[in-house]
């Protein structure tokens, strides 16, 4: 860890919650194992390349989330045995400020010779502080934890941009887009604003198509959606 800005908490994209909404996509991919179909039904899901990228997205965000609860735990004890890397500065006109890098530290002192001997001082006590903390991810395995966690992340953000390439040929393929839309896009706060209510709306009209025609026109039944009492409940 470099400086104290590598100890933030992770971005938000690893803390979204799944949404109860989007268990459409759980039952859709069971049309390809356990739906009745017909053999051109079956082919046809099975062809469904953006099914197999759903399910690997799917496994790579669920990793994503357990790593970023695993070093959010070893953080919070970071916190609480050595604190964040930080130093308490005393001004000139003896207001005191706390910092947490030597960025800050310049731009609250800038580089006037008066402040040198001061900035200097503030440095050191900082960098003593990094290394206490840097020791201590070591021995705990934060650092370990910290980097798991991004690898899984930058996994997930590299199934994205191949999902989003991707052409959906199926029904069930067009749900699970919908669904790594939700789960990766909304926020717990921002549920009820544009546009995640109408992409809820548009995953439940999906499951009432596939519940009344059959997946793609194959006569494929939607195993479980009939059950997905809490999707219909959003509209």
């Amino acid at each position: 860890m470099a400086d104290s800005d590598n100890t933030t908490t992770p971005p938000d994209v690893t803390r979204r919650r799944v949404l109860a909404g989007t268990v459409v996509a759980s039952t859709a991919w069971a049309l390809q194992g356990s739906a009745s179909a017909s053999d051109a039904g079956s082919t046809n899901l099975r062809s469904d390349s953006t099914l197999g990228l759903w399910q690997k997205w799917k496994e790579a965000h669920k990793l994503t989330e357990r790593l970023c609860r695993r070093q959010q735990r070893l953080e919070k004890q970071l916190i609480k045995s050595v604190g964040f890397p930080c130093v308490t500065v005393r001004l000139p006109k003896g207001e005191e400020v706390t910092v947490h890098s030597n960025e800050a530290l310049k731009d609250i002192l800038g580089k006037e010779p008066y402040t040198a001997a001061l900035r200097k001082k503030a440095e050191a006590a900082l960098a003593a502080h990094q290394a206490r903390w840097n020791a201590a991810a070591e021995e705990t395995g934060y650092t370990a934890a910290l980097m798991a966690e991004r690898q899984a992340g930058e996994r997930v953000q590299d199934l994205l941009q191949t999902f989003s390439r991707t052409a959906a040929t199926t029904l069930a393929g067009v749900a699970g887009k919908l669904d790594v839309v939700l789960r990766e896009g909304e926020s717990e706060e921002e549920r009820s604003e544009f546009p995640w209510p109408q992409i809820r709306s548009a995953l439940s009209d999906l499951v009432h198509i596939a519940e009344n025609v059959g997946a793609d026109g194959c006569g494929v039944e939607v195993v479980g959606m009939t059950k997905s009492k809490n999707l219909r409940h959003v509209r």
